[in-house]
């Protein structure tokens, strides 16, 4: 009989407990989540909690991962307010909405909703996205909120990393302040669009660096984005929005980007034998990312000594700052335009130059390209789209060609506008073309 009290009194508590951090989905009726308490997703891979990150004392409601020793924190609710102490209760309201409230009933952070609810319940799913949906509508497209639009520092497999342009929602990264506070830093990585949409990381208002823009296989200026045995990757752009995103190969392997509190955009890979995370790969790779090192007009090759250099066709801005290795100010001509005799050099392996002020049309071929970036005086240099199968598509700009870069395997080409005289030296033509149009060079 002893024996059989004790076996009760085991599964009631082991009852409660499960109830405590097992469950994944919480409904507006009567439940929420305390301090001490925590939900789970289904598969075990996440963790919704309460948390005090490094050596701070504050307390944060976020996602980790749930089925590793290290504490790794995905996503931060009230990462601008943080609560005092361990008073935190987050509710679900009857309207949809998440409310992280104090003991004295102080909304630290809410979530909103996309229209009224009737039946809604809050779930984690192993993916780590936590969802504010109806009870029976599993439907994503029809999630009344999800924490996967309001990224941190990290991008987890499916989240999108861009912008919608029917809602204008703009899901992007910001970096931690430090390890233990993650309130907005002072880095952000995010689609900008004034142009042919690029990411771009900032700090504070300033770019950093760019990987370039989509080329239909990867990023311009990311030669080592590759088919790979880790995850596939990929990026979406049409009339309703633009974005990148990633899937693992293995569901088995834990893997995430995040962008760093020193402004580092890293993935990184769990490693069991060793039980802790290894960086997979840095995105920028060396000093040539930084974003327009060598100025207008400047090429930077990391092989090289200077590592700047002008493209044919142009000279130092200032030589004596050139040689001193101060490289921002860029290169100007050597011979000024004339527009209707103006021909185009042919540069090969490179990242694309900044194409935000840019203009591209998907249908149109490179000789098409060619000819619409001809008769406008202002067009500076022209490219293919989409560099698959034989190319395809039209990029153009109309200002100055900034960030530049070479590479020796998995670059692109791009025809830079040049003086008729630029060319003559080095054309290869027809005696039958007119020698004041049609002019393109080549650099291998």
């Amino acid at each position: 009989m002893e024996a059989f009290a004790i076996l009760l009194l085991c599964s009631f508590m082991f009852s409660n407990m499960t109830t405590a951090i097992g469950v994944d989905t919480l409904n507006a009726k009567d439940e929420s989540i305390r301090d001490s308490e925590k939900i789970v997703s289904v598969g075990g891979r996440f963790v919704l909690g309460f948390f005090s990150p490094g050596s701070s004392t504050k307390r944060f409601l976020g996602i980790w991962y749930g089925n590793i020793p290290v504490q790794t924190v995905v996503w931060v609710a009230n990462r601008e307010a943080p609560l005092s102490d361990s008073s935190g209760v987050l509710k679900l309201t009857n309207q949809g909405i998440l409310v992280l409230v104090n003991h004295n009933g102080s909304i630290f952070w809410s979530s909103n909703s996309s229209r009224p609810a009737h039946n809604p319940v809050v779930q984690l799913l192993n993916s780590g996205n936590l969802i504010v949906k109806e009870e029976n509508d599993s439907n994503p497209e029809n999630f009344l909120w999800q924490s996967f639009d309001y990224p941190c520092d990290t991008l987890l497999q499916e989240m999108k990393l861009g912008r919608n342009f029917v809602t204008g929602l703009d899901r992007y990264l910001s970096s931690w302040k430090s390890p233990a506070d993650p309130s907005h830093g002072n880095f952000t990585y995010r689609y900008e669009i004034g142009g042919f949409p690029e990411a771009v990381l900032r700090e504070g208002s300033d770019v950093r660096f760019r990987p370039g823009p989509w080329n239909g296989m990867r990023f311009s200026g990311a030669p080592g984005l590759r088919r790979n045995p880790l995850f596939t990757f990929g990026f979406v752009l049409n009339e309703k929005e633009v974005y990148y995103s990633y899937k693992l190969r293995n569901s088995s392997i834990l893997s995430m980007m995040v962008l760093t509190y020193e402004g580092s955009w890293q993935r990184r890979k769990w490693i069991e034998k060793t039980q802790s995370w290894e960086v997979y790969v840095t995105v920028q790779m060396d000093n040539c990312d930084n974003y327009g090192l060598c100025g207008s007009y400047g090429s930077c090759n990391a092989s090289n000594s200077p590592q700047c250099s002008c493209l044919k066709g142009f000279v130092p801005k200032f030589p004596e700052k050139w040689e001193t290795k101060l490289w921002s100010n860029g290169c100007v001509r050597k011979t000024p335009l004339n527009c209707s005799s103006d021909g185009f050099l042919k540069h090969s392996g490179i990242k694309l130059p900044d194409s935000r002020q840019s203009w591209f049309n998907y249908s149109m071929n490179l000789e098409e390209c060619k000819n619409l970036c001809k008769k406008n005086c202002s067009c500076t240099a022209y490219a293919n789209l989409d560099i698959r199968k034989g190319g395809s598509g039209c990029l153009l700009w109309f200002v100055d060609l900034v960030d530049v870069r070479e590479f020796t395997e998995n670059g692109q080409d791009i025809y830079i506008r040049l003086a008729a005289s630029e060319l003559g030296m080095k054309l290869h033509r027809s005696n039958n073309v007119d020698q004041t149009t049609d002019l393109i060079g080549k650099i291998a």
